[in-house]
C-alpha cells in the first residue's frame, strides 16, 4: 500500500477510511491543500465503542513523506494515549523506532515507548485503526 505516491490517491483512500472498516462509524477526516505539494491531514474517526483516532498530518507528494505528524486515541472524554516523532534521543528505550513513538499512562507525558510500525513513508492510519480494532476487541 504506497498511498503517499500522489496526492488523489491518498486523499480518495482517506476518504474510503469508514466504508473500508467494519469498525469505523464515520470520519471528519479532510485533506487540506497547503501547497502545490503538500497539505494538511487533521479529524477524527469515530469507531463502534466509543474510541476516537484524532488525526494530524503534515504531507510532502514531492517527495512521498508524512514530515510530521500526531495521532490521539480518545474514549468517553479521556485520552488514552498519543503517538508522535518528537526526537528523545536521550532515551536509550526508544532507539528502535526513534524518533517514533507512543506516549502510554501512567504518567502519559513522560511514560513513552518505541512505536513499532509507524512510519514517515507509508501511511500509518491502517496501523493505528488495527490497533483500536484489538483494543475494542479485547475489551468486548
Amino acid at each position: 500500500m504506497t498511498y503517499l505516491l500522489s496526492r488523489p490517491d491518498y486523499e480518495q483512500w482517506l476518504y474510503t477510511i469508514p466504508g473500508t472498516y467494519a469498525s469505523v462509524r464515520s470520519s471528519t477526516v479532510r485533506f487540506y491543500t497547503t501547497s502545490a505539494t503538500t497539505g494538511v491531514v487533521q479529524g477524527t474517526i469515530f469507531f463502534h465503542g466509543g474510541h476516537e483516532l484524532r488525526v494530524t498530518e503534515l504531507v510532502d507528494f514531492a517527495v512521498g513523506d508524512i514530515l510530521d505528524y500526531g495521532y490521539e486515541v480518545w474514549q468517553g472524554g479521556e485520552k488514552l494515549y498519543w503517538y508522535d516523532p518528537q526526537p528523545h534521543p536521550d532515551d536509550p528505550t526508544l532507539a528502535s523506532t526513534h524518533p517514533h513513538h507512543k506516549h502510554m499512562p501512567p504518567d502519559i507525558k513522560h511514560n513513552r515507548i518505541p512505536a513499532p510500525g509507524l512510519s514517515f513513508t507509508q501511511p500509518n492510519l491502517p496501523l493505528l485503526i488495527r490497533e483500536i480494532e484489538r483494543e475494542l476487541i479485547e475489551g468486548a
